[in-house]
Order: structure tokens, then C-alpha cells, then sequence
């Protein structure tokens, strides 16, 4: 195939970004039922988008919540079937009296674009619809193509692990194309290989029936402050290991050619700690910092509190006392038992004269390795050291995205993320941006992956 559709992504680069910025203008706030509006009008942007390009079949399908815009073109059953994931909700942006501009009025300035939802997730998802327009402009996709893109990724994907369920069939394919995700830094292009699944609880310590007067009883009976301090400080252990028995049952260690791929990042400890203005790292010893941030779980106590925590001195033994935890998983570890085994943990923990009620979270999920053999991922690595004429490294994300396992589980298939968003872009913080040299970039390697894929599968 030629170079045309390069060609027309350049020859109309001020026309994508144009419609770009009128996408970013929609405030479509999943978490608040006053958008509801906003976000039927970005998904039927997108269907908009997705019919003027020429693609086959596009319908905007209802959920539970926020509906989901699916489209899909075939070209022949020869061809391999990717599925384009990414979502079109944004965060709130909240403190709005700390953006340098009005968030849902896209500002283009020194090379950025700052609004709200530019960088997740609306830049690096319509990176992947112009790229389709501009193959079928060329005359037509080298591969079939499917898109499902959401409007509920910022609040947990409530209706999403359903809508696969049901629309298995719908949606069957050889491999998801995520815009979603993103890289580690502007200048090294990076392909993430794993995410990092989560577990998580929040837990009550109860003593007395009712707060009392510190003087009159304490010392007499527990002080549930103390206790869940005293349980909370016992869930790690000297050198940062999680006490849970059979937390790391099933972890195994980074080999030396995935140790070899840290060490080339542009990562030292000094400077991290610079950015997060903290004096000392910290974790289980034995391991860097970013074998830690993405290849290692961990136990963190999201949240504690209890008694009086207003102003002056009001001396009270508490009733009660509460803390939140979170886990952050890896390959190997099962959320339900490794939840299942925090809670028993916590039972043994809890000392005399005081009562443990436990809530788990809503929504576990397991963490996601992609095959390191997968021709999607090797592709990946491919253009991108085209693109950027730089050796890519292989990353790990800390954070966790459900819909990887999801696919995995309900569908069968792998997640390649391809997002061109990047870290430091002030993703859910005021004055959100998105590099304009990110824009042109990956319009260039999408349209080189999806033109090369063909190859790359057989």
C-alpha cells in the first residue's frame, strides 16, 4: 500500500484538529447525572465521525449507564480483526479555580492543547478514528476493524464486563488496539506489558457503644485509635514485605533481559524523589523503585480515621475507628484470594476489647501481562522505533485497568496499548494537556500499524 494515508493525515492536520478540539469542548463527565446530555452528544460525535469516514456499521448501543458506540467494518476473512478500545467520559474538573484557562474550552498554546479529557482520553482515542479515515481515504483498511468505546472508564466501567458478556459474538476478534493507556515519557517511546491488578477493603474497629469521656475511661477499656494503629503497623514488616501469609504465593521475579529494559529508562531514585518532593524511597527491600511501582504487589492504607478531628481539644476515647486498604496486584495473585486472605489477616490482628467489621471493595481485578511472543505487541515495538527512531523499552503500569482481563476472560483475546498520551500530562488535575507533536506522531504509527499488521500476524 502506499504512503497516502500518511500523506492525508498531513494534508488535513488542521482540519483534525479542529474537529478534535470541538470533541474535547463536549464536558462529558461520566460521574454526573447533569452531563447525562454531554455524553450522548460525545458518543454521537464519534458516531458522526466513525459514518463520514466510511465505516460499514456504526450504532451507538445503550447500557445500563452510559451507552456504548460500536462500529465495525470488514474487509475480508482473510485479514486479521482488531478491536479499537478506548473511552470517550472524562474526569470532573474540579478545582476549576486552578486551570489557567476554562477546562472545556480547548486552548492551543506552545505547542499544547489544554482542556479537560484532551489527554484521557480524547486526543489518543481520536488518534485512532482519523487514522481510520485516513486508510479508508486511501481506499481501503488493510485489516478489519471493530471499535467499542465507552462512556463509564472513569467511574470503575460499571456496564462494561456485561456489554462484553452479551456481545461476545458482536465482538469477536484476533486482538484489542487500546487507545487507552499511554506512555512514560514524551521522548522515549515506551509499549506498557503489564498492568497491575487491585483488591481492596475498608475496615471498622469497634470498642464502646458510644465515644466517652477520656478521663473517666481510658485506661479501661480499648481505645479502638490504638488498635487499628496497631493493626495497620503490623501489615508490613521490617524491610516492607506485606505479613498477609500467601500474599506473594505465585509472584515471581523480573528475569534479567525485563531488569536489563528498567535499567535503560532515564530513571534515577534522586530526581523521582525531587518530583514527589519526598526525602527517602521506600518499599520491599530487595527490589529498584520501578520494579516496585509496576512489577511488585503492595499493601497501602488508602485512608484512617476516627474520634474528634475538629478544631481545639475534645478529649474523647472513640467508639470506633475505620481504615481504607487497597492492593495492587501482579501475575499470579487471584483478587478473591488474596482479599479472602487480608481479611483473615486483619481477624488474627485485631487485639481484646475491640469488635472488626470488614466491607470489601465492589470491584477486584486480576492484573494483565501481555505474551511477550504476541505479533501485536512485537509490532508495536516495530513502528514505534520507526516512528520516534529510537529502540522502544518494554514498561510496567502501576495502575490497573480492568478491561484488559476483561478481554481476556470474556473474549479470548490480548490488549496491545497504543496510547499516545504521556504521563505527565496532568491527567484528573487541573490544566490537563495534550503535546500537539503527540497528535502528529501518533497518527503517524497508527496508520503504520494498522497498514503493517497483515504481515506482522502471518
Amino acid at each position: 500500500m502506499p504512503r497516502a494515508p500518511l500523506e492525508w493525515t498531513r494534508a488535513n492536520f488542521d482540519a483534525l484538529l479542529e474537529e478534535l478540539l470541538g470533541f474535547v469542548a463536549i464536558p462529558s463527565i461520566s460521574a454526573q447525572s447533569a452531563h447525562r446530555g454531554d455524553m450522548l452528544a460525545a458518543a454521537q460525535f464519534i458516531e458522526r465521525h466513525l459514518s463520514d469516514s466510511g465505516v460499514h456499521n456504526v450504532q451507538i448501543m445503550p447500557t445500563a449507564g452510559h451507552p456504548v458506540v460500536f462500529a465495525s467494518h470488514h474487509v475480508s476473512n482473510d485479514l486479521p480483526t482488531v478491536l479499537v478500545y478506548g473511552h470517550y467520559d472524562v474526569q470532573p474538573p474540579d478545582p476549576v479555580g486552578e486551570w489557567l484557562s476554562p477546562p472545556f474550552e480547548p486552548l492551543v498554546q506552545d505547542g499544547i492543547i489544554r482542556a479537560r479529557g484532551v489527554s484521557d482520553d480524547k486526543a489518543p482515542l481520536f488518534i485512532a478514528l482519523a487514522a481510520t479515515r485516513a486508510l479508508l481515504q486511501a481506499g481501503e483498511l488493510p485489516v478489519n476493524i471493530k471499535f467499542l468505546l465507552e462512556g463509564e472508564e472513569e467511574i470503575g466501567s460499571p456496564s462494561l464486563e456485561g456489554f462484553l458478556q452479551d456481545n461476545a459474538a458482536l465482538l469477536a476478534a484476533d486482538m484489542v488496539l487500546s487507545a487507552d493507556g499511554g506512555m512514560w515519557l514524551p521522548d522515549v517511546p515506551t509499549v506498557v506489558n503489564q498492568s497491575r491488578g487491585m483488591t481492596s477493603l475498608e475496615f471498622t474497629v469497634r470498642g464502646a457503644a458510644s465515644d466517652l469521656h477520656s478521663g473517666r475511661h481510658g485506661g479501661g477499656i480499648a481505645n479502638p485509635l490504638h488498635a487499628i494503629a496497631q493493626m495497620v503497623a503490623a501489615l508490613h514488616d521490617q524491610d516492607g514485605r506485606v505479613t498477609v501469609p500467601g500474599f506473594y504465593d505465585g509472584v515471581t521475579d523480573l528475569s534479567a533481559a525485563e531488569k536489563e529494559q528498567l535499567r535503560r529508562l532515564p530513571f534515577t531514585d534522586e530526581q523521582y524523589l525531587r518530583d514527589v518532593g519526598a526525602p527517602a524511597t521506600f518499599g520491599e527491600a530487595g527490589y529498584s523503585t520501578l520494579e516496585r511501582h509496576w512489577y511488585r504487589p503492595t499493601l497501602e492504607v488508602n485512608g484512617m480515621w476516627g474520634g474528634y478531628q475538629g478544631e481545639g481539644s475534645k478529649t474523647v476515647l472513640p467508639a470506633a475507628a475505620h481504615a481504607k486498604i487497597s492492593c495492587r496486584l501482579v501475575p499470579g495473585q487471584d483478587p478473591a484470594r488474596i482479599g479472602a486472605a487480608l481479611q483473615q489477616h486483619l481477624r488474627d490482628l485485631t487485639p481484646a476489647g475491640v469488635t472488626l467489621e470488614i466491607t470489601p471493595g465492589k470491584h477486584g481485578a486480576i492484573a494483565y501481562r501481555i505474551p511477550p511472543d504476541h505479533p501485536g505487541l512485537q509490532l508495536a515495538v516495530t513502528v514505534l522505533g520507526d516512528v520516534f527512531g529510537i529502540e522502544p523499552i518494554l514498561v510496567g503500569m502501576g495502575g490497573t485497568l480492568p478491561v484488559s482481563g476483561q478481554f481476556q476472560r470474556i473474549l479470548g483475546i490480548d490488549t496491545i496499548f497504543f496510547s499516545f498520551a504521556v504521563g505527565d500530562e496532568n491527567i484528573h488535575a487541573p490544566n490537563e494537556f495534550f503535546r500537539l507533536e503527540r497528535l502528529r506522531l501518533g497518527l503517524h504509527a497508527w496508520t503504520e500499524y494498522l497498514r503493517r499488521l497483515p504481515e506482522a500476524w502471518t
